[in-house]
Formats: structure tokens, C-alpha cells, sequence
């Protein structure tokens, strides 16, 4: 086989790959990690089930692909406008904690995914995805914390990745809350249709959040 074979051999299995994850995608959006089958997958793709499983080894293996494009097509946290971030961390939290319902309306299924492989995905899926998570920081959280402490906007008398792991965990879980009524402890949707208690909550979490980690 001669080298430009290889050469377009390899491309094609890498468009192969491509669409099956954008395919997987979508059927772990709409259909959660458990109830997604691979046999599915593959129909729609039009390979066999088995060149899925040549491509990515297992389905733990598919969605953590699944996951890692979908977290990459979200934005990071110092993609907020530059008027927004330069008024600061508090200032650039704020405007993305409002407009989280906005951003998970634009593109759901990245979205969805993200949030199934936080809370709908075994062990085995769980450990691969907090490693990606920690060693690409796909958010920017190191950066958004760093340039937070260097505006003495944050405590310097904690770690600064204690800072960071905080803030991708807090602030994950109340975002999942607002726009994911099976993941609302009673905060939002307990009383529907007041937009004004939302805009409360997210004052409140960002001043819990202050208290714990700002400069006073």
C-alpha cells in the first residue's frame, strides 16, 4: 500500500470516528448513559457495531470521547465578554451563573452530556472523566482563580487549585440545578414560574461564595 493509501486510509478512519461520536452524542443526550445502546449508534452511523467497538474498545471508552467533544464545545469561564471579565471574578461569575439557562438553550446536547457524565455514568466512566477534567481543565477554572487572586478578588491563604476545585464544583452543581429540575434540591423549581426567586438564588450562592473564598 503505498503511502498516500495509508494516508487517505487513515483520514477516512478518522471521519469514522468523528461521526460516531457525533452521533453518540446525541443518543446519550436524549437517552442517558445507561439506556443508550451501541447497537443503535452504529445503525445510524451505517458501520457495524463491531467497528464501533474496534474504534473505542468499549462503551465507557465512546462516551468518554462523547463527553471530552461535548465539554470542549462549551465555553470557559474567561470567554465572557471583555467588559464582563474585566470587571472582575465575581462580576464574571455572575454573568455566567444568569445565563446558564441561555447557554444550555443554545446547544443542549453537549450540555446534556456533561451533566449525564457527572451524575448518570458508573465508576468505571467516572474515574477517566475526573482525570481528563483535571489534567485538560476544559473550563479555564485554574485560569479564571489565578487571575481572581491576582486581582485580590480571592483569598491567597488557600491553595489555589483548593480555590479552583471548589468553584468547578460549586458552581457545576448549582448550574445542573437550575436548568435540571431532577437535580433541584428545592432551590428553583419548587415554585415555578418566579423568575425573581432565581435571580435571589444566584445572589445568595454568589455571596456564600464570597464569604467563603473572597477577600474581605
Amino acid at each position: 500500500m503505498s503511502t498516500g493509501d495509508r494516508a487517505k486510509r487513515g483520514a477516512g478512519a478518522e471521519q469514522r470516528r468523528d461521526r460516531i461520536v457525533d452521533v453518540a452524542m446525541r443518543h446519550f443526550a436524549e437517552h442517558g448513559y445507561r439506556a443508550s445502546r451501541v447497537e443503535d449508534i452504529a445503525t445510524e452511523v451505517g458501520v457495524a457495531k463491531g467497528t464501533v467497538f474496534l474504534d473505542f474498545g468499549s462503551k465507557e471508552e465512546l462516551f468518554l470521547a462523547a463527553y471530552q467533544r461535548a465539554v470542549s464545545m462549551l465555553p470557559a469561564w474567561l470567554d465572557a465578554p471583555p467588559e464582563i471579565v474585566l470587571a472582575g471574578f465575581w462580576s464574571t461569575l455572575d454573568w455566567w451563573l444568569e445565563r446558564t439557562e441561555e447557554v444550555v438553550g443554545q446547544d443542549w446536547v453537549p450540555n446534556r452530556v456533561a451533566v449525564i457524565g457527572r451524575y448518570d455514568a458508573g465508576l468505571g466512566v467516572r474515574r477517566p472523566i475526573d482525570r481528563f477534567m483535571r489534567s485538560e481543565d476544559p473550563y479555564g477554572t485554574l485560569d479564571f482563580v489565578e487571575d481572581g487572586v491576582r486581582r485580590g478578588e480571592l483569598r491567597e491563604d488557600i491553595d489555589v487549585e483548593m480555590l479552583a476545585s471548589m468553584v468547578d464544583w460549586l458552581a457545576e452543581r448549582f448550574q445542573d440545578a437550575l436548568v435540571t429540575e431532577e437535580l433541584d434540591p428545592g432551590l428553583f423549581h419548587r415554585h415555578a414560574n418566579q423568575p425573581h426567586r432565581t435571580q435571589t438564588r444566584i445572589d445568595e450562592f454568589v455571596e456564600l461564595l464570597r464569604s467563603a473564598i473572597g477577600t474581605r
